[in-house]
């Protein structure tokens, strides 16, 4: 049986349907697995042991001009059809999903319970028993549904010793040594209204220190390292900061050997929490029962704004949304697991 997952972006949602590949292969361990993926993501996925191939959707090249589609969309097609599959699972419910659900040439296609765009004419809604549940178990409703058992929910996440080596030397490039306890401190996100103030973490990172904790802040991307130059000018003592210094593997090692996690619905937060790292989430816009912690749902601070969960990218009243999660509040639940 040749089964397609489609999961292309973001990195955060990549990680939620990471779960996914070992319930297919927990239940059908000779099944061949396919997983579609936009480039971002991708290093997530190599090495992943219930992933036989990973097909690289490059919408950048799609997307450019009229040439550039006619140029990328036959040897994509092609490849899609070469894997000959019985069954594509768009978890990504988008229309660019679903065209690579329907020319993938499965007969049977299935989609989670909130599918747009009308990708639900292309792949069938599973309305599953976790359909008002956490992202992750709607996606692994839809492995249900083609009859696989989920005992144990597995984010598996291949981190070599190479990944180890590189990780454990960035941070003490950084300022991390040999056995010194630090925490993660993700500052990004894709939404304004997804990140905490830089005053509030300057003020968090200057406790942490005072806790023989080092906070070392973790990210991606331009706008991150210039959060970070706010944090530090306005901190007593300067962070460690490691933004744009690793791999998404690298990363999870850092993650896996930290104290605890801290930040906003992003990747590198639900990355924690996949791997079982004490993660704290941080959360306006969205709320937990969806996206919080997996696992620790406990662990997530929402804000107490009447207008939360408003999944609005930007705040239209035009209010600092995390703001309300004060510094105070984030120490009292470290408190909880520090001790």
């Amino acid at each position: 049986m040749n089964i397609l997952i489609i999961k292309l972006s973001a990195i955060g949602d990549v990680i939620h349907a990471l779960p996914v590949s070992y319930a297919i292969k927990e239940t059908y361990p000779d099944a061949r697995v396919t997983w579609v993926v936009e480039p971002p993501a991708l290093n997530i996925l190599e090495d992943n042991p219930y992933i036989d191939e990973i097909i690289i959707f490059e919408k950048k090249k799609f997307k450019e001009s009229l040439s550039g589609f006619l140029e990328n969309f036959s040897p994509f097609r092609r490849k899609l059809k070469e894997g000959h599959f019985d069954i594509a699972l768009d978890l990504q419910g988008l229309g660019k999903s679903a065209a690579i659900a329907y020319f993938s040439g499965a007969k049977k296609r299935y989609g989670t319970c909130n599918m747009r765009e009308m990708s639900n004419f292309i792949s069938k809604p599973v309305i599953g028993e976790h359909k008002n549940g956490h992202i992750v178990e709607r996606y692994l409703d839809v492995t249900r549904a083609i009859g696989c058992r989920v005992n144990d929910v597995v984010f598996p996440v291949a981190i070599s010793e190479k990944d180890e080596r590189i990780a454990k030397d960035t941070i003490k490039k950084y300022g991390v040594s040999d056995g010194a306890s630090y925490a993660v401190l993700a500052v990004g996100a894709n939404w304004p209204n997804k990140r905490w103030p830089v005053s509030y973490y300057a003020d968090l990172a200057d406790w942490l220190f005072g806790q023989q904790i080092i906070p070392v802040f973790v990210g991606g991307g331009a706008l991150d390292e210039s959060l970070i130059s706010e944090i530090t000018r306005k901190a007593q003592i300067p962070p460690v900061s490691i933004v744009g210094k690793t791999t998404l593997k690298q990363l999870a090692a850092v993650i896996k050997n930290s104290q605890f996690v801290i930040g906003g619905d992003t990747g590198p937060v639900h990355l924690a929490a996949g791997l079982k790292v004490p993660t704290i989430m941080l959360m306006g816009p969205t709320d937990a029962n969806r996206n919080g912690p997996y696992g620790q749902s406990e662990n997530a601070i929402e804000v107490n704004r009447p207008c939360r969960w408003c999944w609005k990218r930007a705040c239209p009243k035009g209010l600092d949304c995390l703001s309300a999660i004060s510094v105070d509040m984030v120490k009292s639940k470290i408190r909880t697991m520090i001790k």
